[in-house]
């Protein structure tokens, strides 16, 4: 390649190559960076390897490092020194990068989180992402110049990049909400796969055989798609299968909720009960089946997932699923809390589940009785 730029530029001027060479500088700079996910793929090893191969940790062989290396080398990347910036560099800031802030979830986690923080110095900046997965890669890659000392993320799937950044980072990281996914990293949360499991038994339990299911967001929250098909699964295996179910591409809200009743019951009248993504889901829908003047839940049975306040609020009271938020919160703020006393990186990884608890209200009752 070299040979023929110089073939074509012996036949330009001197104004003409100053301006080509300027081009091709410009092309050059353009061009992208080589990540540490290209040298993974490069020498045919995990991004996590890669990563332990170059910061130099003890568990690496010999000659995996050696490979990782050259690489590295013949690839000319270098780590990135604000993703991969050591302690004593780093802000007194955990970034935290949750879906949304629009409902009661995400901001018992955060005030869990801060609490758990709290008599550190450490601060907490926000990130939303939107429930994408690509979005939680931009937020992160522009967060990361804040240089924080930890990290928080909800959930444990990302994009190819967001876990070579993960990798690079020098400092405490705790996924929360969800402990189902694999990962080298801190999780506090729950099984969503139990949480299916546990409102299939509860509906079997009642009576309940022409089931429904309605989420929302296209199921882009990943441990919701993971809770509906282990309630499926559930289900199933107890000989009952799902009649229908409506996901609606908009966010989680009750007027959501109203429409997606709407358009499942359109097709299947005769459901006997419905499980919910979310508990403002099912509130909309509740709120359009008495409209209808159906009877809950003598003509049709509703639960949701998360046990809102206003679950309480509402007649009848509504069955759900009550998740810690709080708590989750709370603990990932200590798992950060007690790694930056220690002075040290990383700290061990904890993987904490905590327990949910079925909270039957007026929604649901054992039929016939």
């Amino acid at each position: 390649m070299f040979g023929i730029v110089v073939m074509r530029m012996t036949t330009l001027s001197t104004d003409e190559i100053r301006i080509f060479v300027l081009g091709e500088l410009l092309v050059r700079k353009m061009q992208k960076r080589p990540t540490l996910k290209d040298v993974a793929a490069y020498s045919q090893v995990s991004i996590i390897s890669a990563s332990r191969a170059l910061r130099g940790l003890e568990n690496v062989s010999p000659e995996l490092r050696a490979k990782v290396e050259a690489a590295a080398d013949a690839l000319g990347y270098s780590r990135n020194p604000i993703a991969g910036s050591l302690r004593g560099q780093s802000s007194d800031l955990v970034v935290v990068l949750v879906p949304a802030m629009t409902n009661n979830v995400f901001p018992a986690v955060v005030d869990g989180i801060y609490a758990g923080l709290s008599q550190t110095g450490l601060g907490v900046v926000l990130g939303l992402t939107g429930y994408g997965i690509e979005s939680e890669e931009r937020v992160l890659r522009n967060m990361l110049a804040w240089s924080p000392a930890g990290l928080v993320l909800s959930g444990s799937e990302h994009t190819d990049d967001t876990e070579a950044m993960l990798a690079e980072f020098d400092g405490p990281i705790v996924e929360v909400m969800d402990i189902d996914g694999e990962t080298e990293r801190s999780q506090v949360g729950l099984s969503h796969l139990e949480a299916g499991r546990m409102m299939a038994d509860h509906f079997l339990k009642c009576g309940y055989r022409r089931i429904g299911y309605i989420g929302a967001w296209g199921e882009q929250p990943l441990r919701s798609r993971k809770r509906r098909i282990s309630f499926e699964e559930e289900l199933r295996r107890n000989g009952v299968e799902l009649v229908g179910r409506f996901i609606h591409p908009d966010p989680s809200s009750v007027s959501v909720g109203a429409e997606s009743f709407d358009r499942l019951i359109e097709e299947h009248s005769d459901l006997e009960a419905i499980f919910f993504a979310n508990d403002d889901l099912a509130l909309g829908a509740m709120s359009n089946a008495l409209d209808r003047g159906l009877s809950i839940p003598d003509d049709m049975a509703f639960a949701g997932f998360n046990g809102l306040d206003v679950c309480d609020v509402v007649r009848p009271h509504l069955t759900t699923i009550v998740t810690p938020r709080f708590e989750v919160g709370c603990l990932a703020g200590k798992i950060i809390a007690d790694t930056f006393r220690t002075g040290e990186n990383k700290g061990p990884q904890q993987r904490r589940e905590l327990a949910l608890e079925l909270r039957q209200g007026g929604t649901t009752r054992l039929r016939n009785a």
